[in-house]
C-alpha cells in the first residue's frame, strides 16, 4: 500500500478513532429525530408516555458512564497483565483489538446519545412526534448495548491471557510471513546477495534514527520511472536505521531526488508487525524467554512457543516470483538465517538448563530440516549444535546431554 494508505490504516486502528466515529454517529442519530419529526403522524404520539423516553435516557446515561469507566479499568488491567507476564511488545495487539474497540465505542456512543437526547428533550426540541422517533431509536440502542455486553463478557474470559496473546502474535506474524513468502521481493526485481552494485551509484542516507516501519514502493517506482533510473532499496522493513544507514542506491545526486526517496520511508521509534515478519518472530521468542526466566520458571509456555514457531516456518506458500510490479526497483529477500536467529537463539540460551526445553528444540530443528532440507537444513544444524553447547554448560547430567546429541544425529540423516 502507499504511504497515505498505510497512515490511514494505522489511524483506523487507534482506540480513539472508532470511539469518535461512534460518538459522532450517536449525536447525529439523536438529532435526526428533530429533523424528521414532521413526518410522523400525530395519531400515534399517544402510544408513548410523555416521560417514558426521559426516564429511559436517564438510566442509559448513568449506566453507560459507569460501564465505560469499568471497562476502561479492565482494559488497563489487561494491558498491564500482558506487559508483565507476556511481553510489552504484545500489548500493541491488545490495544488494536477490534472487539475491545467496538465495545468501548458502543458504550461511549450510547452515553453521548443519551446525553444529547436528554438535553434536546429539556429544550423541547423534539415535541410529541419527535419523542416517538427517539423512543424507538432508544430501543434499538438498548438491543445493541445488550448484544455488546454479551460479547464483552465472552471476550473478557480470554482477553490479555498468555495463550490468547501468544495466539494473537502468531496470527499477525503468520499474516506478515505469508505476504512476504508469496512476494519475497515485495513486487521489486530480485537483488541477490551475490549481486554487486553497478558503478557510480549514489547512496541516499537516512535523516532519522529509529525502526523502518513502511516503504512506499509505488512512490519509489513512480520516481524511478520519471527519472529513467534504477533504484536499489538497501534496507528491509524492521531494520534499525540511523544517519549513516543508506536507504537506497541510485544514479543521481540531486537534492530534490534525495528528498523524494527519503519521503517513501516511514521511520518510527518502535517496530511494526505489518511488513516485518521478523518482529513477530522476535516477540514470540521474547515470550518464551520471559517464561524461562527464574522469576517465572514456566517451561511449558516456552515449549508452546517453540511449537508455534515450527508452525510458522512450516507454512506452505508458493512464491509468485513473476509478479514484478516495480521493475525499476531492486530488493533483497529476507534472510532465513536471520529469521532462525530471531526465533531460536534466545530460547536456546535461556532454556539451557531445562532438558525438556532442549529436547523440544532438537525435535523442532529435526522437523524443520525434514520439512524443507534445502531451505532450513543448514540453519537447523547450526542452531542444534549451538543449543547443545548451551545445554552442555548448564546441565550437569551427562546422560541428558547424550540424549540431546542422539536426537541431533537425526539432522544429519537423509
Amino acid at each position: 500500500m502507499t504511504k497515505t494508505q498505510w497512515i490511514l490504516s494505522q489511524l483506523t486502528r487507534k482506540l480513539w478513532f472508532r470511539s469518535s466515529l461512534f460518538a459522532v454517529l450517536a449525536v447525529m442519530t439523536a438529532l435526526l429525530a428533530i429533523v424528521i419529526k414532521s413526518f410522523i403522524p400525530s395519531g400515534i404520539t399517544g402510544l408513548i408516555g410523555t416521560d417514558a423516553v426521559d426516564k429511559i435516557l436517564g438510566i442509559l446515561a448513568s449506566s453507560m458512564l459507569a460501564v465505560t469507566t469499568f471497562s476502561l479499568n479492565i482494559m488497563v488491567s489487561a494491558y498491564n497483565t500482558a506487559s508483565s507476564s507476556v511481553t510489552p511488545r504484545a500489548t500493541r495487539l491488545l490495544v488494536e483489538d477490534r472487539t475491545t474497540q467496538n465495545v468501548m465505542a458502543t458504550f461511549i456512543g450510547s452515553f453521548l446519545y443519551s446525553l444529547v437526547g436528554i438535553v434536546a428533550l429539556s429544550m423541547g426540541a423534539y415535541g410529541s412526534q419527535g419523542r416517538v422517533i427517539l423512543f424507538f431509536v432508544t430501543l434499538v440502542v438498548i438491543v445493541m448495548i445488550v448484544i455488546t455486553l454479551l460479547r464483552w463478557i465472552q471476550h473478557l474470559a480470554q482477553f490479555g491471557r498468555m495463550a490468547e496473546t501468544s495466539q494473537r502474535v502468531e496470527e499477525v506474524t503468520q499474516a506478515a510471513l505469508v505476504s512476504r513468502l508469496q512476494d519475497p521481493y515485495m513486487g521489486c526485481s530480485p537483488w541477490h546477495v551475490s549481486d554487486e552494485l553497478p558503478d557510480s551509484l549514489i547512496p541516499i542516507y537516512a535523516e532519522e534514527v529509529g525502526y523502518l516501519q513502511h516503504i512506499d514502493f509505488s512512490m519509489l517506482s513512480d520516481f524511478a520511472e520519471a527519472q529513467g533510473i534504477y533504484l536499489y532499496v538497501a534496507v528491509q522493513p524492521g531494520a534499525f536505521i540511523h544517519c549513516s544507514t543508506p536507504l537506497a542506491w541510485l544514479k543521481t545526486s540531486k537534492s530534490l531526488a534525495a528528498e523524494t526517496v527519503k519521503d517513501a520511508f516511514t521511520v518510527d521509534q518502535q517496530r511494526s508487525f505489518d511488513q516485518d515478519p521478523r518482529f513477530g518472530l522476535c516477540v514470540l521468542s521474547e515470550i518464551a524467554s520471559r517464561a524461562l526466566s527464574p522469576a517465572v520458571n514456566d517451561p511449558g509456555t516456552a515449549i508452546d512457543i517453540i511449537g508455534r514457531l515450527v508452525r510458522l516456518f512450516c507454512l506452505r506458500v508458493q512464491p509468485d516470483i513473476g509478479d514484478t510490479r516495480f521493475p525499476r526497483l531492486f530488493l533483497q529477500k529476507p534472510s532465513i538465517q536471520d529469521m532462525f536467529d530471531d526465533a531460536f537463539a534466545a530460547i536456546a540460551r535461556d532454556g539451557a538448563g531445562m532438558i525438556e526445553v532442549q529436547i523440544r528444540l532438537q525435535k523442532a530443528f529435526i522437523a524443520l530440516a525434514q520439512f524443507n532440507a534445502a531451505r532450513y537444513g543448514s540453519d537447523a544444524r547450526r542452531h542444534a549444535e549451538r543449543a547443545i553447547a548451551f545445554a552442555s554448560a548448564a546441565i550437569p547430567i551427562e546422560t541428558d546431554i547424550e540424549r540431546l546429541r542422539t536426537l541431533a544425529k537425526g539432522l544429519h540423516q537423509p
